[in-house]
């Protein structure tokens, strides 16, 4: 019942030894710092320059970082495959977007192909940004974040040792700390997913039978897949909702588990 097989299809996530096997779904979030320091990563030593932002755009293409003044780059949406880069007239497959202004913090972040980071983002390392995402104007990554492909990190969006799986979106002003988001999940603007309880302890988990201790003092939500979020809408530390859920907007989600296409309002 809350294993994480039973929040989310794996069979096609990149990263899905991070969460196969475990008895509780929150036990991922317990190995992630562990699973992202055992990565490799491309050294971004000479992008990174004491947290000054990139001066300007930079093409990321097979394993080089290229002057972004030399291409011609089409911006279109890069979750639907349409970021184009071109030298001269041929197209680079899977060439990534670095835009001038963007900020990335450390040498361990790691890009996939096709990726698209906008002007005023800040990354800071270890993070690792799945094939076709797109990290937009103003997004924070904070660290030990795991995003799968096709996703968006949208405008004003922080992160915070956190997993995306394949194209989860939270697109406009939301926070996650400590949680997860299942395929197709999506956040509607202003969703703030808590993670650290008012109260001492750790966070537990409400069920039909009883509660069950997660042994994590910050544990945000986790989304099954298919779960929305309508505008300004919060989850309590400690809310797991089941695949296809609707969170209502301005509708504050209490902690525990939620059943599969459960209405909350």
């Amino acid at each position: 019942m809350l294993s994480p097989e039973n929040f989310f299809d794996l069979t096609s996530f990149e990263h899905k030894a991070l969460l196969l096997g475990k008895v509780h779904v929150w036990d991922s979030l317990k190995d992630l710092k562990e699973y992202m320091d055992c990565q490799s990563y491309f050294p971004l030593a000479d992008l990174s320059r004491n947290g000054e932002p990139l001066p300007s755009p930079v093409v990321y293409y097979n394993k080089s970082f290229q002057d972004g003044r030399d291409f011609r780059i089409e911006f279109g949406d890069a979750t639907k495959g349409k970021l184009c880069v071109f030298r001269d007239n041929e197209l680079l497959e899977g060439a990534s977007v670095i835009m001038a202004g963007a900020v990335l913090l450390g040498d361990r972040i790691k890009l996939g192909r096709s990726v698209l980071i906008e002007a005023g983002a800040m990354i800071k390392s270890p993070t690792i940004i799945g094939d076709r995402t797109e990290i937009r104007q103003g997004a924070y990554l904070r660290g030990y974040c795991l995003v799968g492909r096709r996703c968006v990190v949208g405008h004003v969006t922080e992160v915070k040792h956190s997993i995306f799986l394949d194209d989860a979106k939270a697109g406009h002003f939301a926070y996650l700390g400590d949680s997860i988001l299942g395929n197709e999940v999506n956040l509607g603007a202003g969703t703030k997913l808590a993670n650290l309880r008012f109260t001492s302890g750790d966070v537990q988990i409400r069920t039909a039978d009883k509660p069950v201790s997660t042994g994590l003092r910050k544990l945000g939500a986790i989304l099954a897949d298919h779960v929305q979020t309508g505008c300004n809408s919060v989850t309590n530390p400690g809310t797991l909702l089941g695949r296809k859920c609707v969170l209502m907007p301005n509708t504050t989600a209490p902690s525990g588990l939620h059943r599969p296409s459960s209405l909350i309002r």
